[in-house]
């Protein structure tokens, strides 16, 4: 139901967010859209977890008092798809930054791929990257990356409960990944790479689902918009 009171009331969303937009901004646009839809001076929109603007997929969006429900959604387990590019790494562990080391892959098998695996199932340490939006002392992580300054990230407790190969064709592994609320998929990548004795970096990331919600069931901004109009 498109009537302002449902909006109020609150409304979950699913949109699929498309590459190089900040989760922020997608939020933006659907409270600008909502706003001018019903000349509302304001309503409340939330997303229930960031998305990399590298990454694209499943972002859940709540309005009105929906908003309230935020967390619930954010503690659920979420369903990622994605590329692993072996050879390589990155300050920010993914395609937001430059190269910065290479190495050389032409030693490395299928039954090594698959014995690092195993070493992420299960309940793990992980360190989230520098370039974050985490805060330590106040300050977001990638503010004291972007300045050049050394600071010591605590690891974390992440769960991985799957974490499946699905393609091998060297440098790039694809994979499928279900995790804990926290796990950087970055983070990730870099200590696959660090298990292979070698390097490597996030090239592609999509999140497919978060608790019972699938992107499949998500629509793009546009087609949000139109629907908004009806």
């Amino acid at each position: 139901m498109n009537s302002v009171e449902a909006y109020k009331e609150g409304k979950v969303l699913l949109i699929d967010k498309p590459l190089n937009w900040t989760s922020f901004q997608v939020v933006n646009k659907l409270r600008w859209l909502i706003r001018m839809q019903f000349k509302l001076k304001k309503i409340k929109v939330g997303h229930a977890g960031t998305l990399d603007p590298l990454a694209t997929g499943l972002l859940i969006l709540c309005t009105g008092k929906f908003t309230k429900q935020i967390e619930t959604y954010q503690a659920q387990e979420k369903e990622y798809t994605g590329t692993i590019t072996l050879g390589a790494t990155t300050p920010s562990y993914d395609l937001e930054s430059e190269i910065d080391q290479t190495f050389d892959t032409s030693t490395i098998t299928s039954e090594d791929i698959q014995n690092a695996r195993h070493q992420f199932i299960g309940e793990i340490q992980q360190q989230p990257p520098i370039f974050s939006a985490l805060k330590k002392d106040g300050k977001r992580l990638y503010e004291y990356a972007r300045a050049g300054e050394e600071v010591e990230i605590p690891k974390r407790t992440i769960t991985i409960s799957e974490f499946e190969i699905t393609n091998i064709d060297l440098p790039n592994v694809a994979f499928r990944v279900v995790c804990s609320k926290g796990t950087y998929i970055r983070s990730l990548a870099h200590d696959f790479g660090i298990a292979l004795k070698n390097g490597a970096h996030l090239s592609g990331l999509r999140r497919t689902k978060i608790g019972k919600y699938s992107v499949d069931n998500a629509i793009s901004i546009e087609e949000f918009e139109a629907q908004l109009k009806e």
